[in-house]
Parts: C-alpha cells; sequence; structure tokens
C-alpha cells in the first residue's frame, strides 16, 4: 500500500503539495470549512431555524479517529472535492471534532427518509472506495443523524434527544462548571437538611396515606429528566391503586396542542375535582406535601432544587420542537420560574418561555430567589403543580 492510501490511479490527481489542516475558515465561498467551534455553533443555528420552518436536516459525521494522524491530514486533502460533490453549496462542511470527525450538514431538506440517507451514503460511499484504499475505507466510520429526532430514534433509547445533534451542550465553560458545581452542592446539601427536617412530617404522611387506602405509600412514575433521560419520579400517592390514566392523558393532551386549560383550574398538570384521588391525598395536593419524597429524587442526583418541571413521557410526544428546549442541559426541578411566577394561571406555551428564560438567565442567586419565594406561593394557595 502506498504511503497516503490512495488508489495508484487517482495518484496524479489528489497528491499535491498538502497543507495544514484548517482551523479556520477557508476564502472560497463554495469551499468553506469550518472549524470546530464555528461548525458547532452553526448546528446550534441550524436546530433554530428548524424549529422555526419545520423543514427537517440530516448531519452526517464521517469518524476519522481510527485513522492515524499523518492519514488524517492526507486524507482531508482528498476528501475536499469528495465532501463538495456529495453536499450542496448550501449545505455546512466542517470539523464536528477538530482533526478527528469530520461533518456536513444537509439544511433545511423537505424530507429525510431512509431512501434519502441510503442514496447520500451510496454516492459517499462509492466514491471513497473509487479514491481510497479499501484498507481505509474500512477504518472511516460514517453515521447519520436527523433533526428533530423522532421519538425512538436517540442513540440511548432511554433519551428523548440524540446527543451527536447537541455538542455545543456536552461542554460548558470553565465559569458555567465552576457555578454548576455549588448548584450541585446546594442540592445536596439542601435536600439532605429538607429530609431530615421534615422527616417527622414524612412518617405522619407515610401513616395516612397507608390507614386511609389500599396501596403503597409512593406513588413512582417515569419522568424526563436531564437531556430527556428518564429517572423514576417520587411522590406521596394521592390516588386510589389502579386508577385509571387516560383520563389525565386526554386532558394533557388538549392541554399542550389547544393551549387552553380545559376549564381545569386550579390544576395545570393536575386535573381538578379528580375522583381518582383519595381524601387524604386532596389535602396533601392542596399543600403540596405530596412532593416532599421528590428531594430524595434531588439528593440521588436525577433532579435539582430549582429547573423545569418533569413531565411524563406521554407529554413529550405532543411536544412541538421548540418546546424540548426545556430539558436540554438542565434537571428538572422540584420548584421553578413558572411554578412561582406563573402557576395556574400559565398556559403550556408561557409555561415553556418561563422555563426557558430560567435556563438562559439561570445564575446561582436566581435559584436562591425562587428558593425563597417558593414557601410563600404554596401558603397563600395559588394552586399545585
Amino acid at each position: 500500500m502506498n504511503p497516503f492510501g490512495l488508489k495508484r490511479r487517482q495518484r496524479t490527481t489528489f497528491l499535491h503539495k498538502s497543507s495544514k489542516l484548517p482551523t479556520e475558515n477557508t476564502a472560497e465561498s463554495d469551499h468553506t470549512f469550518y472549524s470546530t467551534s464555528h461548525f458547532r455553533n452553526m448546528l446550534r443555528l441550524e436546530r433554530k431555524r428548524t424549529e422555526r420552518s419545520k423543514k427537517p436536516f440530516l448531519l452526517m459525521l464521517l469518524d476519522l479517529s481510527g485513522l492515524r494522524t499523518q492519514q488524517r491530514n492526507d486524507y482531508y486533502e482528498t476528501m475536499k472535492p469528495i465532501l463538495l460533490s456529495c453536499s450542496r453549496e448550501t449545505d455546512i462542511r466542517g470539523w464536528y471534532q477538530q482533526n478527528a470527525i469530520i461533518g456536513i450538514i444537509y439544511t433545511e431538506m423537505v424530507s429525510v427518509d431512509e431512501h434519502s440517507i441510503e442514496k447520500i451514503f451510496r454516492k459517499l460511499h462509492n466514491k471513497l472506495t473509487d479514491t481510497l484504499d479499501a484498507e481505509w475505507v474500512k477504518k472511516i466510520k460514517i453515521s447519520f443523524h436527523v433533526f428533530p429526532e423522532e421519538n425512538g430514534t436517540s442513540i440511548d433509547k432511554s433519551s428523548l434527544f440524540n446527543i451527536a445533534l447537541y455538542p455545543d451542550l456536552s461542554k460548558p465553560t470553565v465559569s458555567r462548571q465552576a457555578t454548576s458545581s455549588f448548584k450541585k452542592l446546594m442540592d445536596i446539601v439542601g435536600s439532605s437538611a429538607a429530609l431530615l427536617v421534615f422527616s417527622p412530617i414524612f412518617l405522619i404522611i407515610a401513616a395516612a396515606v397507608k390507614l386511609t387506602s389500599e396501596g403503597p405509600v409512593f406513588f413512582t412514575q417515569e419522568r424526563m429528566g436531564l437531556n430527556g433521560e428518564t429517572f423514576t419520579f417520587l411522590k406521596f400517592r394521592s390516588m386510589y391503586t389502579n386508577s385509571d390514566h387516560n383520563r389525565h392523558k386526554d386532558y394533557i393532551k388538549k392541554f399542550i396542542s389547544e393551549g387552553e386549560d380545559n376549564g381545569n383550574v386550579p390544576g395545570v398538570f393536575k386535573l381538578s375535582n379528580d375522583p381518582r384521588i383519595t381524601p387524604i391525598g386532596n389535602f396533601l395536593r392542596k399543600t403540596s406535601l405530596d412532593e416532599l419524597p421528590q428531594f430524595i429524587n434531588v439528593l440521588m442526583g436525577d433532579m435539582s432544587l430549582v429547573g423545569p418541571r418533569p413531565p411524563i413521557p406521554y407529554e413529550c410526544e405532543l411536544y412541538d420542537i421548540w418546546h424540548r428546549r426545556r430539558l436540554l442541559s438542565v434537571k428538572p426541578g422540584i420548584t421553578g420560574l413558572w411554578q412561582v411566577t406563573g402557576r395556574s394561571s400559565t398556559t403550556f406555551d408561557e409555561m415553556v418561555r418561563l422555563d426557558l428564560k430560567y435556563i438562559n438567565e439561570w445564575s446561582l442567586l436566581l435559584d436562591i430567589k425562587l428558593l425563597l419565594k417558593t414557601p410563600w406561593v404554596i401558603l397563600t394557595g395559588k394552586g399545585a403543580y
């Protein structure tokens, strides 16, 4: 094998004076190849465009990490004409991971299905096999990622999101990391203190729940957490066992899809006058005491003291594209901005906007303010969530 991995009949075409791997954009408008930071920023902007236009995009990744460093240098020069021939002028090319993974964003596609992906793959694969030796081609891993994701299409089946589409969220800045450490410490200390202080109330409520209706003390439910990963959500049981949840599903569908609460005030996510609720459960809900076991979720690391409300998976199936952002890069919380400022008077879209506002403007000071306001909101009875 020749040292460049090129088939001999192609050497006169591709073997020329090599240049260093690009770290910034090239000057030619139709040959632009972005650095990692710029490419990831373009990927972020493309997600936002899709949220508005509803036109999906396709991200293709070519993983070169199986090649030696010098091979990658030579391979990039070889790939320039191949990448151009397999993408449109409006598509975006660059380093998804510097000097290791090349990315191409196929923008504003009318639709993305298996046929269109297969067509792109075959075209690229044929050009690679015509240009490179077979041993090189075998070391290159090609993957495709569609945005927005459909349920069940993420790499991790327990998650709503395909993390490959969100590389800009995987590594927060140093200052953000430092502040997040304080948030994590506040969650651990706060939840531990709450469990200790409320332990007598825990025992009283547990006994009341057990004595007034058959069934377990705790109600457990699958919820969506950080980056759409599922976890087991805890509450004191306020319903009779084996209750039918279809009524709540229908209510949530109407509330999210039609943007109204269907007359069920004060409960945004809880039905009012619900016959499934036990007498003690009704009291627990009105006082939000049924939420106390969530401090265990915080201590386990699935939730935070402050953050967006953790949704039920069937709620996420009804989400618009932009609604999903409330689950990205932040843990769900026991209380949050919409719980404190909106409560039961908030429509679903307004609730999501408040969650996004919290995520974008987050600070430890904001968390502390919301924690201090929460008891007053509960005591004044402005609805339960």
